[in-house]
């Protein structure tokens, strides 16, 4: 361990209230790519953004189809947590995670251990599918079911609408709940860190300052640099999840 390592996990280890924010790099190493990275879903394929627009979902059944055929081919299916995932679970045992706050929607944060009330799944959960129309929700894998019988689109079993994917689009307002219960946990936190997040994307971004505002600690663990590193009290550049298993300890 580094000395810069001893030193972020002595502060965890004093730490009573650790609001963890996690981005797409802490699930980049379970094999699920980003969207704005080199390696990008995005920067690969620009035009996948529209499946990510709730403008061009809803008014281009096209759209929809592709965006089946994608959910259908997703990586994240057979993903697994990694050890940042279970890194996080260890400081919940030792009693110090006080709220999860995660911009990924591929639910792996539960499926490694973390209580599920912890965690604050800021821009939803692929896992899921709602009707735009009634707002019923299902779990993805009955409406995944139905594509790979033949149907391209499939629609609200209940009100005939279209059915979308649990997570925040673009164009598409976040949880009011889900978003106050993001900041006030940064604002009631001593240690707040931003793992594997660009920390360009808002609200989650906002954390960051939020919770250095009320004198927390900010520790950031991302492979790039980010616009809070130079307020950060700490800032590691490594793998996720060899990083954080040093910085968070053993149960």
């Amino acid at each position: 361990m580094t000395d810069d390592l001893a030193t972020i996990r002595g502060w965890v280890d004093a730490a009573e209230r650790v609001v963890v924010l996690t981005g797409a790099g802490i699930s980049t190493e379970s094999g699920i790519p980003d969207f704005r990275g080199p390696q990008g879903v995005w920067t690969k394929n620009p035009g996948a953004e529209k499946m990510a627009t709730l403008q061009h979902y809803l008014a281009d059944p096209e759209v929809r189809k592709q965006s089946w055929r994608h959910r259908l081919e997703s990586p994240t299916w057979r993903a697994e947590p990694n050890e940042g995932h279970r890194a996080i679970v260890v400081l919940e045992r030792r009693g110090k995670l006080h709220t999860l706050v995660t911009q990924n929607i591929d639910e792996l944060h539960q499926k490694a251990g973390t209580d599920p009330a912890k965690v604050v799944e800021i821009h939803g959960t692929m896992r899921h599918v709602v009707c735009m129309s009634c707002g019923e929700r299902a779990p993805m894998e009955r409406a995944l079911e139905r594509v790979r019988a033949g149907e391209d689109d499939p629609p609200c079993r209940t009100c005939g609408g279209i059915l979308k994917s649990a997570t925040i689009s673009f164009g598409q307002n976040l949880v009011p709940d889900d978003l106050e219960r993001a900041q006030r946990a940064a604002e009631h936190c001593d240690l707040l860190l931003a793992v594997g997040s660009s920390l360009t994307v808002f609200p989650a971004a906002g954390l960051v300052p939020i919770a250095r505002a009320v004198g927390a600690r900010v520790v950031i663990v991302n492979e790039e640099p980010t616009p809070y590193d130079d307020i950060a009290d700490g800032v590691v550049r490594a793998r996720i999840g060899e990083a954080l298993p040093a910085i968070v300890g053993t149960a």
